[in-house]
């Protein structure tokens, strides 16, 4: 007796049109193009999770620099400075604080310009 594949054929199918629902023209209409489109999708998804992580840490870095100027220290030797205060906050925390909270890291650079 064979084995009918229909059934399974159209799941892929299914699945992969389910996934290029809202892409534009033939992209969410045909399967050979959605396919491609999906496909390609992905690896920019991929790529973009990389670079996400990249661009976040350009911001803080930023906001940082942003914060030590107007309290008169320059990024490198307010990072500089932590090092050697041996205060350990990730960059993460420290952009948040000058954004939210800039009378504690008025304070944090003042620790850290003696």
């Amino acid at each position: 007796m064979r084995i009918k594949r229909g059934v399974n054929a159209i799941k892929k199918r299914r699945k992969v049109m389910k996934a290029a629902k809202g892409y534009w023209g033939a992209k969410s209409k045909l399967y050979r193009v959605a396919r491609e489109q999906v496909m390609k999708s992905g690896q920019y998804a991929y790529i973009g999770r990389k670079l996400r992580k990249r661009d976040m840490r350009q911001l803080w870095i930023a906001r940082i620099n942003a914060a030590c100027r107007i309290n008169g220290l320059s990024y490198s030797k307010f990072m500089h400075g932590l090092k050697v205060a041996n205060i350990e906050l990730n960059r993460k925390v420290l952009a948040d604080m000058a954004i939210n909270d800039p009378a504690s890291f008025a304070d944090l650079c003042a620790k850290v310009s003696k």
